[in-house]
């Protein structure tokens, strides 16, 4: 079971002289974790808009993305949809995740990133459909795999769909990007004095009720030892922090 203890152990320290190379130089500092997956909520790539998709925003993330990528990191990416729920509505979001997943991949493609979409709906012409194995060979072979509509099923958040992914694709940690840099007390934009937790369990986050993320997503991850971090995606520089295993964020862990 992952502890907060095991996972300082992991983060380097930012002030420590890297070891040197063969030839004299100093050596660059490794990522913290060998496989992620960021969840991108459908109003983080809203961004200041009141519907849709931002441009600007999107390139940004995949401009994140992409460094995270050249570090070497196997990427797996779950998308969201703002403001759906129950029933058909459900389907509806569903849906819309599957055409910001078609997005992002388009932003990637520009950026020179190559990614394979994958939807738990059939859509064949548009998406492949989620097979776990051939999304494990993508993530081996450096291409980001976007997962698309969820779990498949209504009554089940994006955010229980990334912690499901994470745990099929055996991530090392599941990234949360959301407009605000980690977990606070209470809505920082509606009480000034809310404070900002550096790390939490997932009991804590439970029955305080922190809106980390859905009840369900929290226990999954819970019962099976997945780190979660939640972050800002709009801060410059800070998926790859996160990812070199910097202090960003808040950690919540078992």
């Amino acid at each position: 079971m992952n502890s907060p203890t095991a996972a300082v152990r992991r983060v380097a320290d930012p002030s420590a002289v890297p070891p040197a190379g063969a030839d004299g130089r100093a050596e660059a500092p490794s990522p913290a974790y060998r496989r992620i997956l960021l969840k991108l909520s459908g109003e983080a790539l809203m961004g200041a808009d009141a519907y849709g998709i931002n441009r600007q925003v999107i390139d940004r993330i995949v401009a994140e993305i992409a460094d995270v990528v050249r570090l070497g990191v196997e990427t797996a990416v779950v998308t969201g949809a703002a403001g759906m729920d129950r029933a058909t509505a459900d389907y509806m979001g569903m849906l819309a995740t599957l055409m910001n997943a078609l997005a992002l991949q388009d932003a990637l493609r520009r950026a020179g990133v190559e990614s394979r979409v994958q939807s738990a709906l059939r859509i064949d012409q548009v998406a492949e459909p989620y097979i776990r194995g051939r999304a494990l060979r993508h993530l081996e072979e450096r291409k980001v795999v976007i997962f698309g509509a969820g779990t498949g099923n209504p009554f089940f958040t994006t955010d229980t769909a990334a912690a499901l992914r994470g745990r099929e694709m055996g991530v090392d940690i599941v990234l949360k990007a959301t407009k605000v840099d980690g977990v606070y007390t209470a809505d920082p934009n509606k009480d000034p004095t809310a404070q900002r937790y550096s790390d939490l369990t997932f009991d804590e986050a439970i029955v305080r009720n922190l809106k980390v993320m859905d009840a369900t997503a929290l226990a999954l991850c819970r019962d099976q030892s997945m780190l979660l971090k939640v972050f800002s995606i709009f801060v410059p520089g800070a998926l790859k922090r996160v990812v070199m295993g910097g202090s960003e964020g808040t950690l919540v862990h078992c």
